[in-house]
């Protein structure tokens, strides 16, 4: 059996495991897909992560201190790759009763031929419905965020809604802002293919910051109102500017990158003073949220399964491309370290 791991940064390689005994509370699944995450997953994959959060340390990753009283870090050779897999339940511990062996789920996990999980109480493993799509199923996590972004932005019917970064979490953004009423939703990012794929799943208009004044053309289009709410996913300096200046008097913008720390020139002069923007920092992980006790972690993750799952969104275009589990080093280190621009969340095929 093999899996995939990071042998030293910025290389991926299988290597051979032995399966192990499946405990009572346990699920062994056999995996038919998987999708790594093009996040943060891979600013480890570099050897650039300056610490670890418990809220991104799966129980899949394995972490130790580099040195005594150090923040722990990455072990190399032991670091597994991946973020989502969907396949079926081949076995099943004595303690497990609401699993079947032949039912297909979907949960967090590595890139491997079976993945073993808890399923006595363990909410992250979900059941796949008859006929839902398995690439739908792999934007779980990245659909939690955008769903956060969304509502911290409090985008109502009528809005002109921005979102800027049309990856994952942004393409995803962009369908829950066009599906709340949202009469103006408009996707920003360098990427064409990116731009295409946005215009299909419910974008207005989009464009290319490399290319335009973003804000500029955000106050021309609302007949310089700007816009009601702006969901920043790029984590760039550029953008998080272009947002300021294109922003409505007294909106929202929702700040979802993690990013890293600006360089100069960031200014919260003249047009952040005079637009009196609102900046929400949000993500899906925080608790309390925002909206606490009404809606919690599991509120989201329940909400998104069930929109992902009953087809409110598509997902389908997201996946691109979709290699053999046999390519998937090569195809890691290309499409996802190497060459971001030629991928939104890679899609991983293993039967």
């Amino acid at each position: 059996m093999k899996k995939l791991i990071a042998v030293k940064p910025r290389e991926a390689a299988f290597v051979d495991y032995e399966e192990r005994s499946v405990q009572p509370n346990e699920a062994k699944i056999e995996v038919e897909f998987a999708s790594p995450k093009h996040g943060t997953e891979v600013v480890d994959f570099r050897g650039l992560t300056p610490f670890i959060d418990e809220d991104f340390s799966e129980d899949w990753r394995m972490f130790m201190p580099r040195e005594e009283g150090s923040k722990p870090g990455i072990v190399f050779g032991e670091f597994q790759l991946g973020n989502m897999v969907v396949g079926k339940i081949i076995e099943v511990g004595t303690d497990v009763t609401e699993y079947q062996v032949g039912e297909m789920v979907c949960t967090y996990g590595p890139i491997m031929e079976t993945v073993i999980v808890n399923a006595v109480d363990n909410h992250r493993l979900r059941k796949m419905p008859e006929g839902a799509k398995w690439q739908n199923a792999v934007c779980y996590d990245p659909a939690q965020f955008a769903m956060s972004g969304v509502r911290d932005a409090n985008v109502r019917a009528g809005d002109y809604v921005v979102v800027v970064g049309l990856g994952a979490i942004g393409q995803i953004a962009i369908q829950l802002a066009k599906k709340a009423g949202a009469s103006i939703v408009v996707g920003v990012d360098p990427l064409s293919h990116r731009r295409e794929i946005a215009l299909r799943h419910g974008a207005d208009e989009c464009f290319d910051p490399t290319s335009c004044d973003v804000g500029y053309e955000v106050k021309k289009l609302t007949n310089k109102i700007g816009a009601d709410s702006i969901i920043e996913t790029s984590g760039n300096a550029a953008a998080l500017q272009a947002a300021l200046k294109g922003i409505a008097y007294g909106g929202t913008i929702s700040y979802v990158a993690f990013t890293k720390p600006f360089p100069e020139g960031l200014n919260f002069g003249r047009e952040a003073h005079f637009n009196n923007a609102k900046i929400v920092f949000s993500r899906a992980a925080s608790e309390p949220n925002p909206d606490y006790p009404r809606w919690s972690r599991k509120r989201i993750e329940n909400t998104c399964w069930e929109l992902l799952m009953n087809g409110y969104l598509n997902c389908e275009d997201i996946i691109d491309p979709i290699v053999p589990f046999e390519q998937s080093d090569q195809a890691y280190m290309h499409y996802v370290d190497q060459h971001p621009e030629l991928s939104i969340k890679m899609g991983i095929t293993l039967k």
